[in-house]
C-alpha cells in the first residue's frame, strides 16, 4: 500500500498530479479541513492509519481517542513516522506534524491538555491519513 521510494513525487507539480485538489491543499500547501467535516472524526474501525500521499505507515488505530475536537485524534505515532515542526503562522505557537516520509502536512501535536495518560493529542486531518482496515 506504501508507494516505493522510486515512485515518490520529487516536485510540488507531481504532487499535484497525484492527488485530489482538496488533498493537495491540506498536504502539500499545510491547509486545515473544517472541523466536523473530516471523515475519519468518529471512526471506530480497527486498522492502521496511513499517510494518504505516500502510503506510510503513521498511526495504529489503537491510539485514536474522542477528543472532541473535529479532527480525528492519536494519543501516539508509530516511532519515526511523524517530523514536529515548529508553527509561529496565525498568530500562534503550535506544532506542526508532518510524515517523515514525504514531508506532507498531517496536523499539530499538542501536549499537557490531559486528554489520555500519554498526554499528547495528534489533532490530523482525515484528508491527510487514509485507514487500512487490514492493519497491514
Amino acid at each position: 500500500m506504501s508507494l516505493p521510494d522510486s515512485e515518490l513525487p520529487r516536485t510540488e507539480d507531481e504532487w499535484r498530479v497525484r492527488l485530489s485538489p482538496e488533498e493537495f491543499r491540506v498536504l502539500r500547501e499545510h491547509g486545515t479541513e473544517p472541523a466536523w467535516t473530516g471523515e475519519y472524526v468518529d471512526t471506530k474501525t480497527p486498522g492502521m492509519y496511513r499517510c494518504r500521499a505516500c502510503g506510510a505507515q503513521l498511526y495504529p488505530s489503537d491510539t485514536k481517542f474522542d477528543s472532541h475536537c473535529g479532527w480525528p485524534s492519536f494519543d501516539d505515532a508509530i516511532p519515526g513516522a511523524i517530523k514536529e515542526i515548529e508553527d509561529n503562522s496565525l498568530g500562534m505557537r503550535r506544532t506542526e506534524i508532518r510524515c517523515a516520509r514525504c514531508d506532507s502536512h498531517l496536523g499539530h501535536v499538542f501536549h499537557g491538555e490531559g486528554f489520555t495518560p500519554k498526554n499528547t493529542r495528534h489533532c490530523v486531518n482525515s484528508l491527510s491519513i487514509r485507514l487500512d482496515p487490514s492493519g497491514a
